[in-house]
């Protein structure tokens, strides 16, 4: 008999560290692509197109990967797509250094599809605990994205600077952070991510069939109409527009009120640091009191924030605005994803988990491609506003679900 609690703890603590090693790389590169774009094409409005472009890869490998892991397995799945990412990152690196805009997107592309295949992580985490523990299992692994997170962009200024001094432009050195990041996390993963979870979750599957939803595996045109499954996808997906469209500019907007890079740095930390560092709060919250409750607890903080982003132009008001965009995120992100694992039998996982971060991803990449131009066009504030609005969808669709749930069970008492 396996000790599946030990197995459990293992997995999540590898997936933990992927997170953190896979977040350093990923938000250093996101920190300067704006700024990156707007310098090699000469142009304010593509600001947000390196962002689209990651966000793109992120929807086209979330499709991939979540088919492949139901084939080849999580292990291989997940440590593949890191793999992918390091290309990428060598790649979006000597762009910078050759000045060149389409190898550059490139690269983006592909670490785009690395940080998918993380991703899914939190979901793998899900499937070797079981109900009560699930979202306290996904904070975790949203959790270790918080130290890479809050230093990836604190190594931004010390890279560039290094990058200068071998001969190359200075925003060529954070690429180096996301190359050597996912190295490391696709030696963890392949090295430690035994015995595969997909495995494991079948397994718990069988010893506890009340675990899961007892019915027959439905097709995906037929899962994506189940109302659990609509509310939690809506909620994750348009959490993730909100959160990306004004972290995505708020570099090109700072530099545009003369703040140095280590500025911007800071900002970009703070708001990583408000993404994953309460992610056990989160988790427990959601556990605890449901989660509807945290998804609408998620909703109205970004809209806060993005009220409080608006007018800002001073380092510390978008300290605080950028800090609980995150935090927002973080609640509507950690619930939603719970809510849907909640919905799934083991043979509708991956598809359904890969499907809904594809369009998580093609959301949040319209969003920023979108963003650009308001930026361009109406500014900061504008783009802010319309993020705010932007994030009453999830909100008004969790009240409905929260009220929903209590005239079902009320129907059931007799």
């Amino acid at each position: 008999m396996r000790d599946y609690a030990r197995i459990a703890r293992k997995i999540t603590v590898v997936l933990f560290l992927s997170q953190g090693l896979s977040a350093a790389g990923f938000i250093a590169v996101f920190t300067v692509n704006a700024l990156v774009a707007v310098d090699l094409s000469g142009q304010l409005a593509m600001a947000g197109v390196p962002g689209a472009v990651i966000v793109l890869g992120q929807a086209c490998g979330a499709l991939v990967w979540g088919y492949c892991m139901e084939r080849i397995g999580r292990r291989a799945s997940i440590s593949l797509g890191q793999v992918i990412g390091v290309i990428g990152a060598a790649i979006a690196a000597s762009a910078v250094a050759s000045r060149s805009f389409p190898p550059f997107l490139m690269g983006l592309f592909l670490v785009g599809m690395a940080r998918s295949a993380v991703d899914l992580g939190r979901f793998v985490a899900a499937e070797v605990h079981l109900p009560s523990e699930k979202g306290r299992a996904i904070s975790k692994v949203v959790l270790g994205s918080t130290a890479g997170a809050v230093f990836g962009p604190l190594l931004v200024a010390p890279t560039g600077k290094l990058a200068l001094w071998a001969g190359f432009p200075e925003l060529a050195g954070p690429y180096s952070v996301s190359f050597a990041g996912l190295i490391l996390a696709a030696m963890l993963i392949f090295v430690g991510l035994r015995p595969d979870p997909r495995d494991i979750g079948r397994e718990l599957a069988r010893i506890y069939p009340g675990s899961v939803p007892q019915q027959e595996t439905h097709s995906l045109s037929e899962i994506v109409r189940r109302p659990g499954v609509i509310v939690a996808m809506v909620s994750v997906v348009f959490a993730q527009m909100v959160m990306m469209v004004p972290m995505s500019i708020t570099s090109v907007h700072m530099k545009a009120h003369h703040h140095p890079l280590g500025a911007l740095s800071l900002v970009i930390s703070a708001h990583t640091f408000g993404m994953y560092a309460f992610s056990m709060i989160s988790g427990w919250m959601t556990d605890r009191w449901g989660r509807s409750h945290v998804i609408i607890l998620g909703s109205a903080v970004l809209i806060a924030s993005c009220l409080m982003a608006a007018p800002s132009t001073g380092l510390v008001p978008l300290l605080g605005a950028l800090f609980f965009l995150g935090l927002g995120w973080n609640f509507a992100y950690v619930a939603g994803s719970t809510l849907l694992s909640d919905q799934l039998l083991p043979g509708e996982r991956a598809k359904t988990q890969g499907f809904n971060d594809l369009l998580l991803n093609l959301a949040a990449a319209g969003s920023q491609l979108v963003s650009g131009i308001v930026y361009a066009i109406g500014g900061y504030g504008v783009m802010a506003l319309a993020a705010a609005l932007t994030a009453v969808v999830p909100l008004a669709l969790a009240i409905w679900w929260q009220v929903a749930g209590r005239q079902v069970a009320a129907a059931r008492q007799p």
